[in-house]
C-alpha cells in the first residue's frame, strides 16, 4: 500500500509519462480488473471465518447495498484524481499531496474513536495508547509534508 503512490508518481515523472488524469484512469482500470478475482476469492474464503457466499447471493443483495459500494468507489476515484492533479502541480507537489491524502486515514480514525466509540470496552492499555497513536500519525504526516523543504 505504501508503494503505490511513489510508483504512480514515477509513472508521471518523465516527459513521456502519464498525465494525472491518465494515471487515475489506468489505476482505476487496474483496480477494477483486480476486484473481480479478489472478491470472488474472499466470498469463498471469508476473512472473518463466516459462511462463504455465492455470486447468486451477491446479486440478490439490495440495490442500496450495491449503490453504496459504487458511491464509495466514485468518491475514492475522484479523490485519487484530485490527489494526482495536486501532485503534478508545482504549487503542492507529490509529498504534500500524499500527506493530505493520508490525512483521510486520520479523519476515519478520529470518527471511529470519537463518534462511533469503537474502543468502548477495549482494554485500558489500548485506550491509553490512542493519544500517542494520534500524535505520532500527525507527526508523520507533518514530516512527509515538510520533507521537500529540506
Amino acid at each position: 500500500m505504501g508503494l503505490f503512490f511513489p510508483l504512480l508518481v514515477s509513472a508521471q515523472a518523465s516527459s513521456h509519462g502519464l498525465g494525472p488524469y491518465a494515471a487515475a484512469f489506468v489505476f482505476s482500470v487496474g483496480a477494477a480488473i483486480c476486484a473481480v478475482p479478489v472478491n470472488a476469492f474472499l466470498m469463498r474464503r471469508p476473512v472473518t471465518g463466516g459462511v462463504p457466499a455465492s455470486f447468486r447471493q451477491y446479486f440478490q443483495a439490495p440495490m442500496k447495498s450495491h449503490a453504496c459500494g459504487v458511491l464509495g468507489g466514485l468518491v475514492w476515484g475522484v479523490g485519487l484524481a484530485c490527489s494526482l492533479v495536486a501532485a503534478a502541480s508545482s504549487l503542492v507537489g507529490p509529498a504534500v499531496s500524499y500527506a493530505i491524502g493520508q490525512g483521510a486515514t486520520m479523519v476515519s480514525a478520529a470518527w471511529g474513536v470519537f463518534v462511533w466509540h469503537e474502543f468502548k470496552g477495549a482494554p485500558t492499555k489500548s485506550v491509553r495508547l490512542l493519544p500517542l497513536m494520534f500524535l505520532l500519525f500527525i507527526a508523520g504526516l507533518a514530516a512527509i509534508a515538510v520533507a521537500p523543504l529540506f
